[in-house]
């Protein structure tokens, strides 16, 4: 039996087969052209169809589509809530896809979730039964996996990690808080970070590396710190301090077996980032005297983890 998994994301659609062993073993991708919901339906669909007739793959030997959404939903139902950067809102998306294919379980999921789902069945350690993925981007993507489970709370909006707060009455958050995580610990705030730090020095080796502030990067103040750049050393050592923060409060709260980083960030040289974040949330964490503490390693599925997520959510349970 094999699954298909529906990546949806803000420019481009991405559909994978999935086989019993979890792994990808084709793929089909189109650019976002949304018109309607209508359309949109019928797109997501059509891509299932051909994903599997292309590669000889009878119907009835799907198991279930996945479809992963930028945004809530109501995998009880069958329906998006509402997505981030797509005019969607309270779309029937299993009600819509049974239209073309009647007798396949459909199941929805967060984006976030999804990644997360992924990289826990792609885990070395067979056992585990928890795992939270927090994603390093523009913003901050957090997943949730208890007792093998997604989380995903009492309507669908549980684990947005990057909105809680760690600096009271701190930057504007496109949420309507200030202050949230992701404003301090995602790619795009080591940027800004990276480019007020410049301003600052206007001497640091930051400046011939890039040469203008149009072409810093997520990787600017790391590269500069390991040539020596004091500028460089202070923006990474207070990101690195965010990121712990952060990382605490989820290690306080769930006490989760692993916590996986993905994201550009997340492939720094683990002496750079990984080690000295694994001391410091060690060090912050309520419990560190106890004997087992929370893995904190780097994702290992890339921008397939959400793909594979979103196929195996058949594997959750309940089908529409």
């Amino acid at each position: 039996m094999y699954y298909i998994g529906i990546d949806i994301g803000g420019t481009n659609l991405k559909a994978g087969l999935v086989d019993e062993s979890y792994r990808i073993t084709a793929t089909k991708k189109q650019p976002l052209q949304f018109e309607s919901m209508e359309q949109m339906g019928e797109t997501l669909a059509g891509m299932a169809i051909a994903l599997a007739e292309e590669n000889g793959i009878a119907r009835d030997q799907i198991a279930s589509v996945g479809m992963g959404f930028p945004g809530p939903v109501d995998d009880r139902r069958g329906v998006v809530i509402k997505t981030v950067n797509i005019p969607i809102r309270f779309m029937p998306v299993a009600e819509m896809f049974h239209r073309r294919w009647a007798d396949v379980p459909v199941h929805l999921g967060n984006d976030a979730d999804c990644a997360a789902l992924g990289e826990y069945y792609h885990y070395e350690d067979k056992n585990i039964e928890s795992l939270i993925l927090v994603t390093l981007g523009t913003g901050i993507g957090t997943g949730i996996i208890l007792g093998g489970r997604i989380h995903t709370g009492i309507n669908g909006c549980a684990g947005e990690g990057g909105h809680t707060i760690i600096v009271h009455g701190g930057e504007q958050c496109t949420c309507g808080r200030k202050g949230c995580w992701e404003r301090y610990g995602s790619a795009n705030a080591l940027i800004r970070q990276t480019m007020a730090a410049m301003e600052q020095h206007k001497d640091s080796m930051m400046w011939e590396m890039v040469g203008d502030s149009d072409h810093v990067g997520g990787r600017t103040a790391f590269e500069a710190m390991r040539r020596g750049d004091a500028a460089a050393k202070a923006v990474v050592d207070q990101y690195l301090r965010y990121l712990a923060d952060g990382l605490s409060n989820f290690v306080n709260i769930f006490q989760p077996e692993v916590i996986a980083l993905g994201g550009g960030v997340s492939h720094e040289r683990d002496e750079d980032l990984l080690l000295p974040l694994q001391s410091m949330v060690l060090e912050d964490c309520f419990g560190r005297e106890a004997d087992r503490h929370t893995r904190l390693v780097k994702a290992r599925l890339g921008n397939d983890a959400g793909i594979i997520g979103a196929a195996l959510l058949g594997l959750q349970g309940g089908s529409h």
